[in-house]
């Protein structure tokens, strides 16, 4: 979207001011800059309907420093220790071990989603085997209902891959499902706003930009996830 200087400069204020913001403890009376809502589905359910986690992340390196994974770290004040917070919600949950559930994170940290879900909910993200090793190896993939399978009438037919990206797998139907996580929603802010914290001075009067919403539907393998749940 930032094809010009102009709004180049207003998305990297938005984006940056996110995370800058979210020191400030009081998160309630302080104006989001930028709004993210995710959809994820999770293995197992929440004990709570929704809420706020805010727990620290840290980096651990692993195999003498050949890897490295993100955990939620007890000491708020080691030195590695970041600022995280994230709002969920249940969107739905399945007699089949599966929950939806809508994801807010008020700050931009790396992995932050899949570790609160992961560590702190206890409820990993489906594909996130990184997070999520030891209840995927306990899951058992489920078959394509009757309705989803006549017809492809719930599913939109399948176009070519020409590049081998298996865009047709990746569901809970399948022995390897792929990461169940998606953006569902994003709030761009007031431009003139965003503008006027990076300081950048334009002869257009954008005064009265509204907020960008952008809303992206849901990718083909968790649509298929979504259909199996629901029949």
């Amino acid at each position: 979207m930032g094809r010009t200087q102009l709004s180049a400069s207003a998305l990297h204020s938005i984006f940056r001011e996110k995370t800058f913001d979210s020191q400030n403890e009081d998160l309630e009376s302080k104006k989001r800059i930028l709004q993210k809502k995710y959809w994820a589905l999770v293995i197992g359910c929440p004990r709570r309907s929704g809420g706020i986690i805010s727990a620290p992340l840290g980096k651990l390196v692993l195999d003498n420093g050949k890897s490295e994974r993100i955990t939620i770290m007890s000491d708020v004040r080691a030195p590695s220790a970041q600022y995280a917070v994230t709002e969920y919600r249940i969107i739905g949950s399945s007699e089949k071990g599966y929950t939806w559930l809508e994801l807010s994170p008020l700050t931009g940290r790396k992995h932050q989603l899949r570790v609160h879900c992961a560590e702190a909910l206890g409820t990993p993200i489906v594909g996130d085997y990184k997070y999520g090793w030891q209840a995927h190896r306990k899951l058992k993939h489920l078959p394509l209902p009757t309705s989803v399978l006549n017809l492809g009438v719930q599913i939109p037919r399948q176009k070519p891959d020409p590049f081998n990206l298996r865009l047709g797998n990746g569901s809970i139907s399948d022995k390897q499902p792929h990461l169940h996580l998606h953006c569902k929603e994003m709030v761009l802010p007031n431009i003139s706003l965003a503008l006027q914290r990076a300081q950048v001075v334009s002869d257009t009067d954008l005064v009265d930009v509204e907020s960008i919403k952008l809303v992206a539907p849901l990718p083909f393998h968790m649509q298929k996830s979504w259909d199996c749940l629901s029949s």
